[in-house]
């Protein structure tokens, strides 16, 4: 594929904005639609076009991006009658790198193959920071042909591209990142209040332990943050919270016991409840805070 192919983006939030931003650069042109116009103006002021509608951006460009928030704003932005697939041109491609539901991918691909329309789920990981620096770890599902297809559009957004399996994949392969996230975030937090109850400067810790054997992204990353007490987010809570409920589903679904995944949702709602909601995950560190 042409690195020259016109994208659709939408979904200019915290990590789709950067992501877009590095598709511009690369000399793509690019036509962008998301709820607030307000929040793509720097997207705009750096040449990319405006689609007052889902549908009118769909029906001028060859690949379609979509990054949103929930499963519900995934099924709306596909399937409704303003939506891609009843709008995009054939022979074009779909990839929605939200983390959804891996039923809906399938459910996203084979709608689309009635409609001569190609589709991948790719959801990436990286917070921020990845999409800010175009180092994103990219979990594709989907036929070999079509990511080969697209692959030098990923290549523009991460570092760590894969193609893990077919249809659902992506999905499959994010929901075991975001299980394994999940309990490491709580060993983060108690290192951190750990360390300051023993009299510790809990940086000085940091610095000690992170290129060791604990050492993780969420421990280099978000530690930090949670000692100055920043909690912008680079990820939501509200969009973790998401990720673990449909972790802990589908795991259900496969008869699969994951106590750790259940106990971070136990406290990442709690903290929800404190009016974390709107904050970065590193914010998990106030439920232990609370608790001393």
């Amino acid at each position: 594929m042409s690195s020259k192919q016109t994208i659709g983006f939408i979904g200019t939030g915290v990590m789709g904005s950067s992501m877009a931003h590095h598709l511009l650069q690369a000399g793509h042109p690019l036509h962008i639609f998301t709820r607030t116009k307000e929040k793509a103006e720097e997207l705009l002021d750096a040449g990319a076009i405006w689609e007052d509608s889902i549908a009118a951006l769909a029906a001028k460009v060859d690949v379609i991006i979509t990054m949103v928030g929930y499963p519900s704003d995934v099924e709306e932005v596909y399937f409704g009658d303003d939506g891609i697939l009843a709008h995009a041109k054939e022979n074009s491609y779909v990839i929605d790198m939200t983390t959804s539901k891996p039923s809906l991918a399938v459910h996203i691909h084979a709608a689309a193959r009635k409609r001569n329309i190609y589709a991948l789920d790719a959801p990436v990981s990286g917070g921020d920071v990845g999409a800010k620096n175009a180092t994103l770890a990219i979990m594709v599902g989907g036929s070999e042909t079509v990511f080969d297809a697209v692959l030098p559009i990923f290549q523009r957004l991460g570092t760590n591209v894969a193609r893990l399996g077919d249809a659902g994949a992506g999905q499959h392969t994010k929901l075991a990142n975001q299980i394994a996230i999940a309990s490491g975030m709580i060993g983060v937090c108690e290192t951190i209040v750990y360390a300051k109850k023993a009299g510790l400067d809990p940086t000085k810790v940091l610095e000690s332990i992170t290129t060791g054997a604990a050492g993780s992204w969420s421990l280099s990353n978000l530690a930090p943050r949670m000692i100055a007490g920043d909690y912008a987010p680079g990820f939501y809570v509200k969009h973790f919270i998401k990720d673990m409920r449909i972790a802990l589903d589908s795991a259900k679904g496969m008869g699969l016991l994951t106590p750790g995944l259940a106990l971070s949702l136990e406290l990442y709602e709690d903290i929800a409840e404190h009016g974390e909601n709107d904050s970065g995950t590193q914010a998990l560190i106030s439920f232990f805070e609370r608790k001393q």
